[in-house]
């Protein structure tokens, strides 16, 4: 039977000061209803009444979850495997740029199917990749002959024996929210940085299409960052954010999706049209993008 999580704190800064601010769907696999809370001290939002790490596993299979499967069935799947070409090299440039390091040792956890570390690891970079998915695993193994490693490995890797950490929309997912922060600290080296991605609810697209806000994704998004958020948190756990960098094409893939959710059919005009809003209203300031890149490093 699954155990089922509810909050009477915030996960991320431990404040008793939560409300209830909207309800979502879980348009991908149950189509159940779950609440999503909001933390009025460092405004974190939560998903409540979730899945415990050992019971969350059935609302990731999907064939439609692409960043398990790899399928590229259907209009979105593929628009995402061709603008990924794109960013696995933009995300290169932005390792070497924030290490200022042609190569080193980097850990990738929520590794997927295993593209990006394979990108890395191509580029000569010494690669961990960590995946609790079998099925992604196996598609890393067939595609780009990767074995990624299961999470439990980040506890026994050895402290300061890291120059990159990174997480591409992973820490939303993450169950022990607190001891992974804790644990890449230690793994650090004293100039690694700590990269993470996440949905920005802040942005105008999560605005716009409010509960139907396809990166909301409960209950596989355990938490929903604001900047304001990653801050504080980062602050908590030792760390300091030293840039903010956007991820442009996210909005698009959001708005079409959440256009799907909110009409049952999708309308790319409208789609396109509200991506590029968003983009256009975070052009000055990366910290109001669909998608927010933090480069942390220790203080």
């Amino acid at each position: 039977m699954a155990s089922i999580i509810t909050y009477q704190q915030c996960p991320c800064c431990g404040s008793t000061n939560i409300i209830e601010q909207l309800k979502a769907k879980d348009y991908t696999v149950s189509k159940t209803i779950f609440e999503i809370w909001h933390c009025n001290d460092c405004t974190l939002r939560f998903t409540q009444n979730v899945p415990d790490a050992a019971s969350i596993g059935p609302y990731y299979q999907s064939t439609s979850y692409v960043s398990h499967s790899d399928t590229q069935e259907g209009l979105i799947n593929k628009l995402y495997h061709k603008i990924r070409k794109i960013t696995l090299q933009n995300k290169k440039e932005l390792i070497i740029d924030a290490t200022k390091i042609p190569a080193g040792t980097l850990l990738d956890v929520g590794a997927g199917t295993g593209a990006f570390a394979n990108t890395m690891q191509e580029a000569g970079w010494k690669v961990t990749g960590l995946e609790p998915d079998a099925t992604a695993r196996q598609v890393a193994i067939n595609k780009f002959g990767l074995k990624m490693d299961d999470p439990e490995t980040l506890f026994s890797l050895p402290p300061d024996s890291l120059d990159v950490i990174t997480m591409w929309h992973v820490l939303e997912h993450v169950h022990n929210l607190q001891g992974y922060l804790e644990r890449y600290y230690s793994i650090l080296k004293s100039t690694g940085k700590l990269i993470i991605a996440v949905p920005n609810y802040t942005s105008h697209d999560a605005t716009h299409y409010a509960e139907h806000w396809a990166a909301y994704d409960v209950p596989r998004h355990l938490y929903h960052f604001s900047p304001v958020s990653m801050e504080r948190l980062a602050e908590l756990k030792g760390f300091k954010i030293e840039a903010y960098k956007p991820m442009w094409y996210d909005s698009f893939y959001v708005s079409m999706l959440s256009e799907q959710y909110k009409n049952g059919k999708g309308n790319l005009l409208k789609a396109v049209w509200n991506g590029l809003m968003s983009n256009l209203k975070a052009f000055n300031d990366p910290k109001l993008c669909s998608s927010v890149i933090y480069v942390l490093a220790k203080e």
